[in-house]
C-alpha cells in the first residue's frame, strides 16, 4: 500500500511520537541497554532530531531536543532513572 508523501510524512511523525512515549514511560530501560541491543539510545533520537532541525536552518538546541526526547531535562532523567554501572554512559554523539 502506498500512501501520498504528507500522509506517510503524518503516519511516520505519529509512529516517532508514539516511540519516543514509550521510551518516556519505560524509564527503567538505561541508554546503554538501548545502545547495546538496537544501536540507538534516546541520546542518539535526539541527536537526529537536532540534526533535522539543522538542516532545516531551524535553531533546536541539544538540550531542548534531549528535553523533547526525554519528557524532562536529561540531568532530571539521568537522577530519576539512571543508576548504577549505567551512569558510566555519558551523554555522547552518536
Amino acid at each position: 500500500m502506498s500512501f501520498d508523501s504528507k500522509t506517510q510524512t503524518e503516519l511516520e511523525a505519529a509512529a516517532f511520537r508514539r516511540l519516543i512515549r514509550h521510551l518516556q514511560e519505560r524509564g527503567d530501560v538505561q541508554n546503554i541497554d538501548l545502545m547495546n541491543l538496537a544501536g540507538f539510545c534516546r541520546n542518539c533520537l535526539s541527536n537526529w532530531m537536532e540534526d533535522a532541525a539543522k538542516e532545516r536552518g531551524l535553531g533546536l538546541s541539544r538540550d531542548d531536543a534531549r528535553k523533547h526526547v526525554y519528557g524532562m531535562s536529561y540531568e532530571d532523567w539521568k537522577a530519576k532513572h539512571q543508576n548504577g554501572p549505567q551512569q558510566a554512559h555519558k551523554a555522547q554523539a552518536h
